[in-house]
């Protein structure tokens, strides 16, 4: 089954931020919103999305510059941009497209053009999956990125092999690995490593993101097979 895309609609117009995010939620993407340049940032540097909505005329960091930025950034440098914005004057669509926009939508618009606009820079971008660099369950933050790990915002301080073996869990959110199978994975590089090291690792990482080791709600336990993360 294909993963749905994730579109971010920076608007400060929360009537045109509804009708668009109806109009799209409708063709089954998945959509998050922002009303400022600043905020939108935020969110880009931290999530995954395949398009952004961009208007031009924002509170603070203005549509162009952010459009900049991400143009200017090796991480968000492919992110697709349409702008949508009732400066509709050549130079203004030129500006835009020029610093990287790959559509220009003007206001007022038809919701079917904006679909369709969307479909078409999904399909030139190749739509390429969303590759997340962090994985969220309830409280619990894995950033792949930066090799960090957080309950309830509170940062968690693992050592290494708890942090692969944690993600390595998480990534693979519902299959059951033995001791062996996770030795293989996450200790592959070391010699003479026993079984129960797993264990002890298991009971670490529950020391410190579980509320209640005795009872985990992340790492589960397969009586006689292995170690699980819910899914």
């Amino acid at each position: 089954m294909e993963a749905k895309r994730r579109i971010l609609i920076v608007d400060d117009e929360a009537d045109l931020v509804e009708l668009v995010s109806y109009n799209l939620k409708r063709e089954g993407f998945i959509i998050d919103t922002a009303s400022d340049g600043e905020s939108a940032l935020k969110k880009i540097k931290r999530e995954g999305y395949n398009l952004l909505v961009l208007d031009l005329m924002l509170p603070g960091l203005q549509g162009l510059e952010l459009c900049r930025i991400i143009r200017n950034d090796p991480k968000t440098v492919g992110l697709p941009i349409i702008m949508l914005t009732a400066k509709g004057e050549e130079v203004d669509k030129i500006l835009g497209l020029e610093i990287g926009a790959d559509d220009y939508i003007t206001k007022p618009f038809s919701p079917r053009e904006l679909i369709a606009r969307v479909k078409a820079v999904l399909r030139r971008s190749g739509e390429k999956p969303v590759i997340e660099k962090i994985l969220r369950k309830g409280g619990l933050e894995i950033d792949k990125e930066r090799y960090t790990v957080s309950l309830n915002r509170k940062s968690l301080k693992l050592s290494a092999t708890e942090f692969k073996l944690l993600l390595y869990l998480a990534e693979r959110k519902g299959k059951v690995f033995s001791r062996e199978q996770l030795l293989d994975a996450v200790w592959r590089d070391e010699a003479f490593v026993e079984p129960r090291t797993v264990d002890v690792h298991i009971r670490r990482l529950r020391a410190q993101i579980e509320e209640d080791p005795s009872t985990p709600k992340y790492i589960k336990t397969m009586r006689g097979i292995g170690y699980y993360f819910e899914g």
